[in-house]
């Protein structure tokens, strides 16, 4: 008999990507915009395992690219809901660079992202609390 899978908080979602010579700038580092659209979808993702709803972006905000993100570099994207409101739901995004080689791990770059929760007729639905939460 198989096991049951552990399953991933539902306030959270992780993506790996690699940065190819198609992600980069003249310079060799993750074009900024990449970046912004890697972090959104993870947002996108997180939002929806939390509420099980179709969500959408409404506002990106303070994002801060702390340092740049090379070619081969592998880029893991974290994206946890931290925050609830009546139909929103704000998720805080970090993108961090790994080493292949030494397995040397940065935080690169962090921002926040709100998403709406939407009904079947694309208008703003209530999201349950976060657990624990005061509200």
């Amino acid at each position: 008999m198989t096991p049951p899978i552990d399953h991933a908080p539902t306030t959270e979602a992780r993506m790996l990507e690699i940065v190819f010579p198609d992600h980069t700038n003249h310079l060799g580092t993750l074009f900024g915009g990449t970046a912004l659209a890697w972090m959104d979808k993870a947002a996108f993702i997180a939002a929806s395992r939390y509420s099980r709803r179709t969500v959408v972006t409404a506002r990106s905000e303070q994002v801060d690219f702390k340092l740049p993100i090379k070619q081969g570099q592998l880029v893991e994207t974290i994206a946890r809901v931290v925050e609830v409101g009546r139909t929103s739901m704000q998720v805080e995004v970090e993108l961090i660079a790994e080493d292949l080689l030494s397995g040397d791990r940065e935080l690169c770059t962090r921002g926040r992202f709100v998403m709406i929760a939407l009904d079947s007729r694309g208008r703003p639905a209530q999201v349950q609390a976060l657990p624990g939460s005061a509200s």
